[in-house]
């Protein structure tokens, strides 16, 4: 009688015990359930693993250990799947980098101190617009790499095919060299 009455209080602590394990899980944020996919990936990633399962009634009577005493199985490693971002080519006009994209650059020859100004770069069909500036003065070679328009005082750089310009502005009795690279 007594053996019987033991197994009684050992029944009724192990559901105890089940009753409350998956409340005090749901309490913590760190712990979540994993997605039913994930459970079936890592169930068939790991086939020597055998689920878990509550034994039955009959296995019950038989097992004299109370159902107290029984650990948790650990769980099995949790298997991620990680994402390579796609990279794409910039499709904006915006610089990239230290190099201008097809955009208007300003220079007021008037407050600017050419001798900082060594080079820029600009994309095929960026304009370097020089303000301050008389008729005939300022040159870019090769002329073939760039459009030159004079109108007011303001000469504008248009360029034209990929490579490399260099363009001379007189000011105060000297002349300032800007190097401008043009890449595609």
């Amino acid at each position: 009688m007594r053996h019987l009455q033991f197994r009684h209080i050992a029944a009724a602590g192990a559901i105890a015990v089940m009753a409350t394990v998956p409340l005090a899980a749901c309490g913590d944020p760190s712990v979540s359930p994993r997605p039913p996919q994930a459970a079936d990936n890592a169930t068939s990633a790991a086939p020597g693993r055998v689920p878990s399962a509550t034994p039955s009634a009959p296995a019950r009577a038989q097992n004299p250990e109370p159902a107290a005493a029984r650990q948790p199985a650990a769980p099995g490693p949790v298997r991620t799947k990680t994402v390579k971002p796609t990279s794409t080519k910039p499709t904006s006009t915006k610089p990239t980098g230290t190099c201008y994209g097809a955009v208007r650059h300003d220079l007021d020859l008037r407050n600017t101190v050419l001798d900082l100004v060594k080079s820029m770069c600009f994309h095929t069909g960026g304009v370097l617009r020089l303000q301050g500036i008389g008729p005939g003065l300022v040159t870019a070679t090769p002329g073939s790499l760039v459009s030159q328009n004079y109108a007011g005082g303001v000469v504008d750089l248009r360029f034209v095919r990929p490579g490399t310009v260099t363009v001379t502005i007189p000011q105060d009795e000297r002349t300032y060299t800007i190097t401008v690279v043009v890449v595609r």
